[in-house]
This record gives structure tokens, C-alpha cells and sequence, in this order.
């Protein structure tokens, strides 16, 4: 098992790390606070663990932060391999082409064939 869940959890748990030893807090007052286990709040620190959104706005309100920032310029890449590369507009544009493409070529298809693409 990886000692980190993905980059973007380093990033956070380090965040959270800086926010709470800003105000001189230990982990267990934050995970007191925050309504959290001492070792959900270890793991995030370490980046083990990827919190969810409601873990996350928890320990923001309590480190008195905006939970934005603990997230702020991560991408979907820092959260670590995908299948799929491709934003909405990427699969929109692409579908559109598909969809031109098949409409072109609807004279020299005597099947009708559609062109159609799967979300999946």
C-alpha cells in the first residue's frame, strides 16, 4: 500500500499541517474540533488519505481558513492516473465532429449508420 494516497493529497495534508501548527494547535485538538478521528486527521496530514468535501470544509471552519485554499490550484492530474484525459468541452467538441463527420458521409453510406459515440 502507498504511504501517499496521490500528489494532490500531499498538497492538502500539507496545507492542513501549516494552517494548524500556524495557530499552535496539536493534531488531536484538530481532530476534537473537526469531529474527526485522530488518525483520519494523521493520515490527511501525511497525505494517506484523500479527505472527502465535508472533512475538508470541517477542518477548514475549525483552522479558520477557506476550504478553497486547501484545494486551490490542484487538477484533476495531481489526484493521480485517469483512464480519461478530457474535459466536457473536449468530449462535446469531439461528439460534434463525429456528428459532422457522419452527416458528410451519409450519401456514401448506404447503411445509415449513424456514427454515434458512448459517454462510458
Amino acid at each position: 500500500m502507498p504511504r501517499f494516497h496521490s500528489p494532490a493529497a500531499q498538497v492538502i495534508g500539507a496545507r492542513i499541517r501549516d494552517a494548524r501548527l500556524a495557530l499552535g494547535i496539536s493534531m488531536d485538538d484538530l481532530s476534537h474540533l473537526a469531529e474527526l478521528s485522530l488518525t483520519s486527521v494523521g493520515k490527511i496530514e501525511r497525505g494517506a488519505q484523500s479527505p472527502s468535501a465535508e472533512t475538508l470544509v470541517r477542518l477548514a471552519t475549525v483552522l479558520e481558513i477557506d476550504a478553497g485554499s486547501l484545494i486551490s490550484g490542484l487538477t484533476a492530474r495531481d489526484f493521480g492516473q485517469r483512464t480519461r484525459q478530457y474535459t466536457a468541452r473536449d468530449f462535446i467538441r469531439e461528439q460534434r465532429a463525429r456528428e459532422q463527420g457522419s452527416e458528410a458521409g451519409s450519401d456514401d453510406n448506404p447503411m445509415g449508420a449513424t456514427g454515434t459515440s458512448s459517454a462510458g
